[in-house]
Order: C-alpha cells, then sequence, then structure tokens
C-alpha cells in the first residue's frame, strides 16, 4: 500500500468537546492507494485536562462503487499513555461516538478489530495520519 491523503477533500473544523467544554479539532478526509480511494478517515484533536489526544476514526472500503457492504469502521486513541515518554495509538470501539450511518458500514468493536484481517491496513492508514496530517501531527506530537 502506498497510502496518501487526498488534500483536496480534506476539511477541518472546531467545535466544543462535548465533555469538557474546551474547544477541540476535527479533520476529515479520503485516503487513496494510487488512484483508488481506500478510505475515510476522522480525527478529533482534543485537549481533555490539558492531555494532548486524538481520537480517530478510519472506514476502509471501496469508495466509487455507490455500495457500502464492504465498509469497516476501526477506532484508536492516539495520546500518553502509562510508562511510556511518547504517545501510543491504542484501538478502541469504531465510531462510537458518532451517529449510525450506512456509511460506516460494520463498527467493529475493539475485540472484533483486534482479530479483524484490515487490522495491518488500519495500522497502516493510522501511521499516514500521523506523518502527514498536519493537524493531527501538531496536535499529538508538537511538530
Amino acid at each position: 500500500m502506498n497510502l496518501k491523503i487526498d488534500e483536496s477533500s480534506r476539511h477541518v473544523r472546531d467545535f466544543v468537546c462535548d465533555c469538557c467544554g474546551n474547544q477541540a479539532d476535527r479533520t476529515w478526509a479520503h485516503v487513496y492507494d494510487g488512484d483508488t480511494a481506500v478510505a475515510v478517515y476522522y480525527a478529533s484533536c482534543y485537549h481533555h485536562g490539558g492531555v494532548h489526544e486524538a481520537w480517530i476514526d478510519a472506514i476502509l472500503g471501496s469508495w466509487n462503487t455507490g455500495s457500502f457492504d464492504d465498509h469497516v469502521t476501526f477506532g484508536c486513541r492516539v495520546g500518553p499513555v502509562a510508562g511510556s515518554p511518547a504517545p501510543a495509538a491504542t484501538l478502541v470501539d469504531g465510531a462510537s461516538a458518532s451517529p449510525d450511518s450506512p456509511i460506516f458500514g460494520r463498527k467493529l468493536s475493539r475485540a472484533e478489530g483486534l482479530s479483524h484481517p484490515r487490522i495491518a491496513d488500519f495500522w497502516r492508514l493510522v501511521d499516514t495520519i500521523l506523518e502527514h496530517d498536519d493537524l493531527v501531527r501538531h496536535h499529538v506530537y508538537g511538530l
């Protein structure tokens, strides 16, 4: 896979976090492998109690078929973890904060995601987001 974020589809908006009332940012975009759209991601960057964390939901599947039958949604949290000086990504339930919609396909629980055949594709996508989405990279790593 040679993943690339489609900057022409990328959006950013700020919003107020429901749980803490702090300002937060969300970015989303299509991701391509060569000329083929393979995913859409949503990354929400929060300042929970001074902790910088990003929650990423990624929908993997086909995007030009008119069907969502092969879509699966993974989720992860990227931020501080005990015993690590660097942020880490932890698998969570996919799109748990989003209302149900056919676009998500099957929202995978953490347990389902850990054993899903596309888990490696998801982690490659997360790496791509952390390396190439300026908003997320700056928020998580301060770069």
